[in-house]
């Protein structure tokens, strides 16, 4: 139970920070839009929560840790959405980001979701990716000869003779 309270703080904290105050500040008073834009944007914002919501659950549950690097999983987490992209998390919180600039049309949010994915890079190259492999070794060069660090890689089947 401390993990989830754990996770829910810095989810509030981080992802509820980046993803939601900060592009409903950048907003400003634009209107929302509705019809065929609305019907654009809500997927995307569905699409972040999900790949969220359940890449925390995974962080907590299989590898006994949260989001938050100070709390970061013990064990190597190649489940769920990780089978498919290495940083679901940051993916998530890209699409809500580009749910909101998409919602509201604002080109402002556009560049804060370029500049969100810079910074996510930059973080992933340079801290998450190094410890990782410190940490888990042999197991983490495997996973990512396999799984994409943003996008799913497509996997081809093995012809059989």
């Amino acid at each position: 139970m401390k993990l989830f309270l754990k996770t829910a703080v810095f989810t509030v904290a981080m992802p509820g920070t980046f993803a939601v105050l900060l592009p409903i500040v950048l907003a400003g008073d634009r209107t929302a839009a509705n019809g065929a834009t609305l019907g654009l944007a809500l997927p995307l914002f569905a699409l972040g929560i999900v790949l969220y919501l359940r890449s925390a659950w995974d962080f907590a549950v299989y590898g006994s840790g949260t989001p938050a690097p100070i709390d970061a999983p013990k064990r190597l987490v190649i489940r769920g959405f990780y089978r498919y992209t290495r940083n679901p998390m940051y993916v998530a919180s890209l699409s809500v980001v580009v749910g909101w600039a998409t919602l509201f049309g604002a080109a402002v949010l556009l560049a804060y979701a370029v500049a969100l994915f810079v910074f996510f890079t930059l973080f992933v190259r340079l801290y998450e990716e190094p410890r990782l492999r410190r940490e888990f070794g042999d197991e983490y060069a495997t996973y990512v000869s396999q799984v994409g660090r943003w996008l799913p890689r497509r996997r081809l089947r093995s012809k059989v003779t």
